[in-house]
Formats: structure tokens, sequence, C-alpha cells
């Protein structure tokens, strides 16, 4: 029986990898262990177990009173307490001298053969639980060993058992990892069998043995993912610079191109969207949008809110906020099923995102500017090129600020800095108050109102003489095919007379649009005259 549990020993360091002198000492101390359990057991003993043959002997240990005295000194003064409450040395009824103190002192010790007669009954059922003990020890070492340094990676598993708490999957032979009901995505089921893709959150070393925990909502999955199946990125010439996700639902990825003539987004999605498929399977069907990364944060926070089209983006770089102008019919899709789109985009540049409509903008930023009038009291009335009023305080006494330019208004009678925006004020015209209308260059009153009279007062005549057709063509009955030609002349020649005639045009095309005029209306008199005589 000795032998065996020798040949034994040896056949697990060659397949374990675990030490045979290591088990050696665990046998020995196991078997001092159940030596003393027996009646009749000396006080101090040990063991020795022979390397190759496998025998054991049981030595007593016959210790001196005066070194057994000093070793018991030496135990009381070091595992001896202070009772912090009175003060008190808490003394220690039956002391222990441990082995390793008394193998120190070997050499003074004699001692005697006390082998039972039995122990190899004894030693045999203690070796099998030692053994077992051991390389169970010894799995969960290496098991730790092995994946402690692996948190973050990719792994793929089997399914092995799921219920409401957690779901185990199995790595590889006598390994599982724990995937926790916080680590799922809602939407997906695993079932018994099925290989999954996970990583890697946590390993720790516990008493029953190393737990490794996966999850399936980190979002280092999708970038490992990406890893996986685009080249590009494993070399290193493809970044994934950040990644927001909402697990089962959507995710956004930023990629940087760290190689000249590699396009990021196309790297990504691959021939005919081939990558980005495969990753998206995986994920059980989870859309994914692939955003190139731009350093400067308006262009970033617009490609960020894709797919949804974007007109303007205002930068706050002190606040790290960005409000985002789009059209009407793009803000639903802007903001996204609750807020999803935008709450990615904000967690993908980690600015905060403001989105609104063009109407909606407008409306405040008019609402601003009359705000801004009727709290002007005590400030500057000079209305500036862009249509805002001067921020300046207005001096006592007077309207306008300290500034030679807006003093000088005073003797025009006009708040408006720009004379081209008070002219055309004054002319009844609606401004562009963003001020990047094209204004009128001449800036002489005189000229601009005799050249506005001139141009105004043709259109009205026109005006009149073309409402004067009209009313006399719907006095008289026409046949549907006829009407549809007189339609088409009377539209000609409303177009003409109703374009406006720029300041520099002469007075012989005004007279050539009369003369079409005419000739539409013998056209019509003509139709006319037809349709009575049959």
């Amino acid at each position: 029986m000795s032998q065996e549990i020798v040949d034994a020993i040896k056949l697990l360091e060659r397949e374990k990898g675990i030490d045979a002198e290591t088990l050696m000492t665990a046998l020995e101390d196991a078997l001092l262990s159940a030596y003393k359990k027996s009646p009749g057991s000396a006080k101090y003993a040990r063991v020795e177990l022979d390397r190759e043959s496998g025998d054991f002997r049981v030595f007593e240990l016959l210790v001196p009173e005066d070194l057994e005295d000093e070793l018991l000194d030496e135990v009381y003064e070091a595992e001896s307490t202070i009772d912090p409450e009175t003060g008190e040395r808490r003394v220690i009824e039956e002391p222990d001298i441990s082995p390793e103190k008394l193998a120190e002192h070997r050499d003074k010790i004699p001692e005697r053969d006390v082998t039972p007669e039995n122990f190899g009954r004894i030693a045999a059922q203690t070796a099998k639980q030692v053994i077992y003990q051991r390389i169970r020890e010894a799995e969960r070492t290496m098991m730790y060993d092995e994946y402690h340094d692996r948190v973050g990676e990719l792994i793929t598993g089997i399914v092995q058992q799921t219920d409401h708490r957690y779901t185990l999957v199995q790595l590889r032979e006598r390994v599982e990892a724990l995937l926790p009901k916080s680590e799922q995505v809602p939407r997906e089921r695993y079932e018994h069998g099925a290989r999954i893709k996970a990583v890697i959150t946590d390993v720790s070393a516990e008493s029953k043995g190393p737990s490794i925990v996966v999850s399936r909502r980190n979002p280092e999955l999708i970038r490992k993912l990406f890893e996986l199946e685009v080249p590009e990125v494993a070399d290193g010439l493809v970044e994934i610079q950040n990644v927001a996700r909402e697990p089962g639902f959507r995710s956004k990825i930023a990629v940087v191109s760290h190689a000249d003539g590699v396009d990021p987004v196309g790297a990504c999605v691959g021939p005919r969207g081939s990558r980005v498929r495969m990753v998206v399977s995986e994920l059980r069907g989870e859309k994914i949008d692939i955003i190139p990364f731009n350093e400067e944060p308006a262009r970033f926070v617009a490609k960020a809110l894709a797919p949804a089209r974007v007109r303007e983006v205002l930068v706050d770089d002190e606040n790290q906020q960005a409000t985002v102008i789009v059209p009407d019919d793009q803000l639903s899709l802007a903001i996204g099923r609750e807020g999803q789109n935008a709450r990615l985009a904000a967690r993908l540049t980690g600015w905060r995102i403001d989105i609104r409509s063009e109407s909606d903008f407008a409306e405040e930023d008019a609402g601003e500017i009359e705000g801004e009038e009727e709290e002007s009291a005590g400030r500057c009335h000079a209305i500036l090129s862009n249509g805002r009023l001067c921020p300046n305080a207005a001096l006592p006494g007077s309207r306008f600020c300290g500034l030679p330019a807006h003093q000088e208004l005073t003797a025009t009678g006009s708040d408006y800095v720009d004379p081209a925006m008070a002219e055309r004020a004054a002319a009844g015209e609606e401004l562009d108050m963003t001020g990047e209308a094209e204004l009128v260059p001449d800036h002489n009153p005189d000229a601009v109102d005799a050249s506005e009279e001139a141009v105004g007062a043709i259109p009205d005549e026109n005006d009149i003489e073309a409402e004067t057709i009209e009313e006399a063509v719907e006095d008289v009955p026409v046949a549907d095919a006829d009407a549809e030609e007189l339609a088409d002349a009377q539209a000609e020649a409303e177009s003409d007379i109703a374009v406006e005639q720029p300041e520099h045009q002469d007075q012989p095309a005004t007279a050539a649009a009369e003369a079409e005029l005419e000739a539409a209306e013998d056209l019509a008199g003509d139709e006319f005259s037809g349709e009575d005589d049959n």
C-alpha cells in the first residue's frame, strides 16, 4: 500500500504539475494529525515518510523539561494578548509547541519509535483524503494563475446551467465562469449547450476556489469583437477611441485611422457590411453606429448624432456643453426613442448635448431679442449690424452709449448703426437679423428713396391692369379645353408683370411686358369670340 501511495504521488506530479515533495510533506502532516487522535498517543511526535519506498514511521519526541518550559514560555509570550478593557494579560490555557519549533531543537530531543500496529489502514485513508485535497487546491491555484491576468479578455464558453440568478458557462474542462443576472442582456436567452462570447470582468481567489465572472453587458465586449473581426483594428491601424452602449438595443463606437489611406469606418463595416454583420449577429441583433472620430468637438458631436442630420452645433468649451440645431423633421430622430440616440451621443463624446429644432431655436432667439429690447432701459439703443442691441450702458440723458458711432445716431434719428439696414428698414423691407443679407451698397438716402419710388410705381400699375384682366376673364364662361390654354396665357402674362424690376432696368423692358399682356388679352378675346360663334 505504501508503494502505491508513492506511485500515485509521482503520477500526479507528471499529470497535474503538483510538486511531489509538497504532497509528501502534506501527507506527513495529515498522518501526524491522525496519530494524535488515536488513543494513547504521545504528546509530542513526528511522522517520517520514506520518499522511495513509501514506508512511514511514527517517532515520539522525549522533550526535556527545561527545554519544554523554555519553548512554552516563548509560545506564551508570542500568543498571549492584553485585554484592552481591563489591561490584563489573557492567559493561554493549553499552549502547544508547534512541530516547527521542535524541529529546530531536534539534536537536543531524543526519539523512540511508537508506530501503531494498525496505522497502515489509518495511513491509507488519510493519504487518500490528503491527495484529493491537495489536488483540488493545486487545480484552484493553477486556475487562478491562468485567469487572474486575463481580465478584459474575450472568451468563448458553453452554457451549462441557467436560472433566474445566474448562468454557468464552461470555459474548459473543470473550469466554469459565472455570468450573473446583472451582467446579462435583458433580451438574450441562454439555452443549454449554446456557445457564447463574453468578457472576463473579475477573477478572485476564494476559499472554495477562484471565482471567474464574465459579462455580456460590458462595452469592452464590442471592442473585443471588432478586434476579432477587423484585422485593421487588431493590427492597430484603426483604433476604437470610445464605446457607448445600451445593451441589447444600440451602440455607438468612435473610430480613428492611424494609417494613410485607411478608412476607419469602411474597415469596420467591411465588404458589403460583412464584418459589422458578424458583430451584430454575436450581439443578437443589437444595432451599431460607427462614427468617425474628430478632434473638433462640433463636428464630432454632429457625427455622433447619426443617423440624424444636423444643421448647426454651438459649442461651449468651458462647460463642455453643445447645443445642436436640427431640422424640424429630424428632431425625433436625433433624440431617439426615449432619448436613446442623444444619450449614447453624450456618452460617446463626453459632452452634454442639448438638441433644438430650427423653429424652436428661432422662436427662442427672437424672444431673447425682444427680451433684450424690453430690458433695454439704461442700455444703449443702437442696433448693430447683426440685428442685436448694443450691450453697453447708455450715457446719462442719452439713448446711446459713449461710442462715437453710436452718439452720431442721435442726429440721424435712427437706431441702426449700419446705414444700409436703416434704409431698408425705412423702406419696409424684411431685415436678415443674422447680418448675412446682401445690403444696398449706395448709402445716399435720397438716391435710394428715388430709385425705390421709380421701381415701386411700375408694379402698382401692372397689378391694377392684371386685376382688371382677371376680373374680365372670370366673367366670361369658357370651355374646359380652351380654359387650360387661357389659364396658361394668363399665368405667363402675370408672371412677366410680377417680376420685380431691378433699379438699373430701363423703361422699354416694362413696355415689352405690357405688349405681351396686350397680346394675351387679344388672344383671350379671340377665344371668346370663337366660342360665341359656335
